[in-house]
């Protein structure tokens, strides 16, 4: 039969970091499953990590879940095993990488400050809680541990959330905002594509929008691909990777192109 499943998500990069964690969890519970979900987070945004996290967890079986981006560590913040109504566990530190993806299995039900040092590695160094840390705890919980033995329950309410924007539907357009930017320099919208539709009508390809950031307005296409439109030209889209809208620059930059962070607010109208 197939072992427990635990996937992992950081910011540690392509190094040999996630190795080093990988063989620390095989040491434990040698019959794991590690599914790397990704370590190329953008270092230290955490809020990077909790929106991949939460858009992965549900296409994955009930396992646990290691994240860890973790720009505290050493310092007083919280490592945390969190349960979700779902059945998983979530383990990382506590500033607000888990509480998204909690949501999205159903809520968190019951939580535990990690303090069993029996639990960690021998040495546990101020700067590397992914390793010696993280990585053992979540090995012994995909092996059977009770998660009341990690350490005293701590309130669910107690933790440290962190709310990504919402779309908002306001005189005929939609009101958004930015949530990722991925390598290419698309970027991914708060909302989804009914949510556009329900005040446009079907999202046909070539249906145009007006796309308002701050002071810019520009007519954008809805297209299903990318290469319906020529280099060089923006597009709307339904970003399948992460389930939402999405706004991007056939092979070029959205991110340049309108000047996009996280949070810039995107107003979409119909044409």
């Amino acid at each position: 039969m197939a072992g427990p499943l635990i996937s992992f998500l950081s910011d540690f990069g392509s190094g040999s970091t996630p190795a080093v964690c990988r063989g620390v969890m095989w040491s434990i519970a040698p019959d794991a499953r590690l599914l790397d979900l990704t370590h190329d987070v953008r270092q230290f945004a955490v809020r990077d990590g909790a929106f991949l996290l939460a858009r992965a967890v549900g296409y994955l079986p009930v396992g646990v879940h290691l994240a860890v981006v973790d720009p505290g560590v050493g310092t007083a913040r919280r490592p945390v095993v969190v349960h979700a109504a779902r059945g998983d566990l979530l383990v990382g530190p506590d500033n607000g990488l888990l509480l998204p993806a909690a949501r999205e299995l159903g809520g968190a039900t019951d939580a535990w400050e990690i303090a069993n040092r029996h639990l960690f590695l021998p040495h546990v160094s101020s700067t590397f809680h992914g390793r010696d840390l993280f990585s053992p705890v979540a090995a012994h919980l995909a092996g059977g541990l009770d998660p009341d033995r990690v350490g005293p329950g701590v309130d669910v309410a107690s933790l440290v959330d962190l709310r990504l924007p919402e779309a908002t539907a306001r005189d005929g357009g939609l009101d958004t905002a930015v949530l990722l930017i991925d390598r290419y320099g698309n970027a991914r919208l708060a909302g989804q594509p009914a949510e556009l539709a329900s005040l446009a009508g079907p999202l046909t390809p070539g249906r145009r929008f007006r796309v308002s950031i701050g002071e810019r307005r520009e007519t954008v296409p809805w297209q299903a691909t990318f290469g319906e439109v020529g280099p060089g030209t923006p597009l709307l889209y339904e970003d399948a990777d992460y389930d939402g809208l999405g706004i991007a620059v056939n092979q070029a930059s959205a991110a340049e192109r309108f000047g996009l962070e996280l949070d810039t607010p995107v107003r979409i109208e119909p044409v």
